[in-house]
């Protein structure tokens, strides 16, 4: 009985030194290869934009492997491979949160101008059935344009996926829409009767 467990002791032993060996003598071509697409399908995810640090990091880690290769230390490579491969998939993860997140923010930004462009439209509208001065509307006019354009913009980048830089893109035109808006509904207010 003792034998026999020695035997197997013996056994698995020799199994593990083989497999050691085996990793120790081959590239982790594989490991490589998966690091890789790890880092492409985070690419594609958008971690280029939203998870630029991890990203950055797992492409060194998987160059620092194929370094580790070529001077043959192929445990070195195999680490770097799995680190590379670990950071691009944290990367995708980032990424796929962050773009969820700049979506809705983009929405509501997306929302927000449409409100504020139909409202400074409806008040164009009014001020010309008024009599408001050429000049006046002309100036009007020239911001509901810039923010007609900014929203098409907006909207086009967030068809095209880029949802980051939708709500600063429309501040700044918005805000002057508004303030033609607040400027439009005053003079389009009647001018209050005189009493006799």
């Amino acid at each position: 009985m003792f034998s026999s467990q020695r035997r197997l002791a013996l056994t698995f032993f020799l199994a593990a030194s083989l497999l050691t060996v085996a990793c120790g003598d081959d590239p982790p071509q594989t490991e490589m290869q998966q690091a890789q697409s790890a880092i492409d399908a985070a690419r594609t995810a958008g971690a280029d934009e939203y998870a630029h640090d991890e990203l950055a990091a797992a492409e060194g880690a998987l160059v620092r492997a194929h370094t580790a290769v070529e001077q043959r230390d192929y445990r070195l490579a195999l680490n770097n491979a799995l680190d590379s491969r670990e950071r691009a998939q944290t990367a995708a993860a980032q990424a796929a949160s962050q773009t969820a997140a700049a979506r809705v923010d983009a929405e509501r930004a997306l929302g927000a101008a449409v409100a504020t462009l139909t409202e400074a439209r409806a008040r164009l509208q009014a001020a010309q059935t008024r009599g408001v001065p050429a000049a006046r509307l002309a100036a009007a006019r020239r911001s509901v344009a810039a923010g007609d354009l900014a929203v098409q913009k907006a909207r086009a980048a967030f068809d095209q996926g880029s949802f980051r830089n939708i709500p600063q893109a429309l501040n700044e035109p918005m805000t002057r829409l508004a303030a033609t808006s607040r400027d439009l509904e005053g003079a389009s207010r009647p001018a209050a009767r005189r009493g006799r």
